[in-house]
């Protein structure tokens, strides 16, 4: 049986509100899409963020790590940046196989020598949209399966802004030049994306809700209720009944890449591919 290690990127205080906002954390759905894509995979569920985190005795017992999403900033260099930051070093140099999303592209780019900041060219909340592969991308198997161009779940205003020595960069839109990545160390790697593969409709609506003032103070929005409209609608896109979500999906441009969770969560089930048979 493969056992993978989950990594929640948040602290506990964003956990709680998270939790809050969409009944389990970051991690917890992270290993409901493992188990749903391959239930022969073993889970085990780690914050890294707390000092008083219990991680496994060696990373020998696992064969592959999740980095989830997270609140935190890596700039900010706090003790919970910094463990999760060797959590990631330590990963690499066992060889192991990495995915992250969001945060975790975030902490595998800084660590192997790349910059993460907030992206000059602004925010993506919502969706990040026109992701197109880059040639090295277009025969990626992170990538297998996306169309020329495709939309995907985003919520972010930090990103990668230069990547490692040596990582190849495999998607991109007008907004952000790194929307997917591969990182290579010692006899590690890790497969990333900027944007959430992870996300069902109903926590992207959750994630915009507790985002409503920094949207607004990006400009994005008029003001909170603003916010809590346009969530309801990307909330209805997973609730509704068949007619009205063909409406929202026209009215927000949204194809089948979001609306149908087994292409939503293409990378990761990728990802979980290579894991299994035992490639590098």
């Amino acid at each position: 049986m493969l056992r993978l290690l989950i990594a929640d990127g948040n602290d506990r205080a964003a956990r709680d509100r998270h939790v809050a906002a969409t009944g389990r954390t970051s991690a917890e759905s992270y290993a409901a899409v493992v188990r749903d894509l391959r239930p022969e995979i073993s889970c085990h569920l780690v914050s890294p963020a707390d000092a008083d985190a219990t991680l496994p005795a060696t990373l020998a017992d696992v064969d592959g790590v999740i980095f989830t999403g997270s609140t935190l900033r890596v700039s900010e260099g706090t003790p919970e940046v910094r463990r999760q930051l060797v959590l990631m070093r330590a990963a690499l140099d066992a060889g192991l196989a990495i995915f992250g999303s969001c945060w975790g592209v975030q902490v595998a780019a800084t660590v192997a020598g790349g910059r993460a900041a907030e992206n000059p060219r602004g925010p993506e909340y919502g969706f990040a949209r026109s992701i197109t592969p880059t040639e090295e991308g277009r025969t990626h198997p992170l990538l297998a399966g996306r169309p020329a161009t495709w939309d995907a779940p985003a919520i972010h205003a930090d990103a990668v802004l230069q990547p490692p020595p040596g990582a190849r960069v495999l998607a991109g839109n007008r907004i952000l030049g790194i929307q997917a990545i591969e990182i290579r160390q010692g006899d590690g790697w890790f497969w990333g994306t900027q944007y959430h593969p992870e996300l069902d409709l109903d926590e992207v609506a959750a994630m915009l809700r507790l985002c409503d003032t920094a949207i607004v103070a990006a400009g994005l929005a008029e003001d909170p209720e603003t916010v809590a409209a346009y969530a309801d609608e990307i909330a209805g896109l997973q609730t509704g009944e068949p007619t009205a979500v063909r409406r929202l999906a026209w009215r927000h441009g949204l194809g089948p890449e979001v609306l149908e969770a087994d292409r939503r969560r293409r990378e990761i089930g990728n990802f979980l591919t290579r894991l299994s048979t035992g490639e590098d």
